[in-house]
């Protein structure tokens, strides 16, 4: 990846998140160490949060053996898969090193047919390496070469990923350092391999930008659009149970007040 193909990308990713940031403090010790499973049910419902309500009924839904990796909790018959990932891909991107393994990351996102058989992996073989006890520092090897060597392919037709889901907890700039944010925003992503913001007339990044835009740019790139205010307050109000668990489970994993569901909203 070029200088500037890595300074566009973490300004992106930056601003997706700046305003939800709720940062944490650089290699936060209370925040290291071993991933305790969430509640199988709760841990499903995560997951099918990343879809739109009419898919979710027919996806496949992966649960995380910490001691194994993803298994799955349901077969689907849709062509769509969803996952809460506890240590997403973003982690594998940058020089700085992953020295330890979070336990506090919530990064739940959905792939068709094409992204299931190409970008799903690298979600897998992460869980997998980790629970087989691989070190952070080699394992962000691993994946980083694999890339290089193309091991990991680019998605074979155009396709999307969902990650409409009311909470998200992941690093906020992967390609600078190791700061995470908890936020609220849901989006959904589109498949752009090895193109540019420039190059499909992306729109401006930022908070409530009206156009798509390019991030991580490379074979696993994708084009972003949010959703509108109206649609992500209904997203957040219709899942105001479920993060009401989460941030009683960690505290780490509760939204900052302005993206809280407020108190008169009800599931």
């Amino acid at each position: 990846m070029s200088r500037s193909t890595t300074r566009l990308t973490a300004f992106i990713v930056s601003m997706i998140f700046s305003f939800t940031i709720h940062a944490q403090p650089k290699q936060d010790q209370g925040h290291m160490g071993k991933i305790e499973p969430l509640p199988k049910d709760l841990e499903i419902r995560l997951a099918l949060s990343a879809l739109p309500p009419h898919l979710r009924d027919s996806a496949t839904v992966y649960v995380l053996n910490p001691d194994r990796g993803f298994e799955i909790a349901r077969k689907g018959t849709n062509g769509f898969h969803t996952l809460v990932s506890r240590n997403g891909d973003d982690a594998m991107r940058g020089s700085w090193p992953l020295k330890e393994y979070r336990n506090d990351i919530l990064y739940p996102i959905s792939f068709d047919e094409a992204g299931a058989k190409t970008i799903m992996p690298v979600f897998f073989d992460i869980a997998k390496m980790q629970a087989k006890g691989t070190s952070p520092i080699e394992l962000k090897n691993i994946i980083q070469d694999r890339f290089k060597k193309k091991y990991y392919k680019a998605p074979e037709r155009a396709g999307i990923s969902y990650m409409l889901s009311p909470i998200l907890r992941t690093y906020t700039n992967p390609d600078q350092d190791d700061h995470v944010i908890t936020a609220s925003v849901p989006h959904v992503m589109y498949y752009a391999p090895n193109v540019t913001n420039a190059e499909v007339g992306g729109g401006k990044p930022g908070p409530g930008a009206m156009y798509p835009f390019v991030i991580l740019h490379g074979p696993h790139g994708y084009s972003v659009q949010f959703l509108g205010k109206t649609e992500t307050e209904a997203v957040r109000k219709e899942y105001k149970e479920l993060l009401e668990q989460l941030c009683a489970i960690n505290k780490a994993w509760c939204l900052p007040v302005a993206d809280a569901p407020s108190s008169s909203a009800h599931h």
